[in-house]
């Protein structure tokens, strides 16, 4: 019994502590890149493209508004009484 409730169990707690990990990270780079214009540009040359002074300063505008709407982790859930 114990043999199929341990891997499963480390499987949950594994996948749940990687994805808090990985949102921890991105938001930490979007972060960055609102701040450093350089970073911005490289990512999206990497995309294909290839921004101008103005397209520059939208992109950061957007990522900071964009930012200041996204909901903070556990933000939703309701305390039991």
């Amino acid at each position: 019994m114990w043999n199929i409730i341990i891997p499963i169990l480390t499987l949950i707690v594994g996948l749940a502590g990687g994805f808090a990990i990985g949102v921890f990270y991105l938001r930490k780079q979007l972060t960055k890149m609102q701040n450093d214009p350089q970073m911005l540009q490289q990512m999206a040359k990497q995309m294909g493209y290839n921004l101008n002074g103005k397209q520059m300063q939208r992109a950061q505008q957007m990522m900071k508004k964009q930012q200041h709407q996204m909901p903070k982790p556990g933000a939703g859930r309701k305390k039991n009484k």
